[in-house]
């Protein structure tokens, strides 16, 4: 009767455990995903406003400054060479 009753316990705490962890599984999840998102935020935060920081300093007043780069896809299509058309024969 013991040996019975050891399991019915051992099964209600691990049926239990398994609806608690369905439960709570989605809030554990957020607030982890939250403090992962604040710890790579602190890391690249500091980067970001050092480089802000000194970008700022160089600028001077109505100094135009553009950020974006040309492309530079345009010029490697030239040095392929030319197109030959041709014809299988059979």
């Amino acid at each position: 009767m013991g040996l019975l009753r050891t399991i019915l316990i051992i099964l209600l705490v691990w049926f239990g455990f398994k609806i608690l962890a369905r439960l709570f599984a989605p809030f554990l999840l957020r607030f982890v995903a939250k403090k992962a998102e604040q710890k790579f935020g602190q890391q690249f935060g500091g980067f970001q406003n050092q480089s802000q920081q000194r970008t700022e300093q160089k600028r001077r007043e109505g100094e135009t400054v553009i950020d974006k780069m040309p492309n530079q896809n345009k010029t490697s299509n030239e040095k392929v060479g030319e197109y030959i058309d041709y014809e299988e024969i059979d």
